[in-house]
């Protein structure tokens, strides 16, 4: 009888989740998009006297509500963890996306938020090495979690780098 023993990159319970915030961002944007559209749809609608224009609305709506729960399976499909040697970032609804970027490749950390996330307190933390293969971004982590993390990073970096 063989024993097959596979490693898990990151056991269970180790990955650090997002923001709850930025699934909250992430509505905001959308309600901000398909909010007008649907008002546009339902205007329409009723100017245009054919019976197939009724069912716009409700297509529009259909729609919005797919995005929705597509945004939710990639809210919560965001995780990263912090080894000894590496950072690893997993995201991904239908295609899992798991980056593994070692400490000592890391060449600089940008922390990057647009008006919604600002909005909401937020931040992403872009890791960037010299393969654009590896580069790797966290989204949706509360402002002072994400310059903590980038300070953690540099940090560690540094020593990896220098081979401390």
């Amino acid at each position: 009888m063989t024993t097959v023993v596979t490693q898990q990159i990151v056991g269970p319970g180790e990955l650090k989740r997002l923001s709850p915030r930025f699934w909250l961002a992430r509505q905001t944007q959308l309600a901000i998009f398909w909010g007008p559209v649907f008002l546009a749809s339902l205007v329409l609608a009723l100017l245009v006297n054919v019976s197939a224009a009724d069912l716009l609305p409700v297509v529009v709506a259909l729609l919005a509500c797919t995005a929705w729960l597509v945004e939710r399976g990639r809210y919560r499909s965001w995780g990263y963890a912090e080894r000894e040697d590496d950072l690893i970032v997993t995201r991904g609804l239908m295609f899992r996306h798991v980056s593994v970027v070692p400490y000592g490749r890391m060449q600089f950390i940008d922390v990057t938020a647009g008006p919604i996330d600002r909005a909401f307190g937020l931040a992403t933390v872009q890791l960037h090495t010299a393969a654009a293969a590896t580069d790797a971004r966290i989204p949706g982590l509360v402002r002072a979690d994400a310059d903590a993390l980038r300070d953690r990073l540099a940090m560690v970096g540094e020593a990896k780098a220098t081979g401390l």
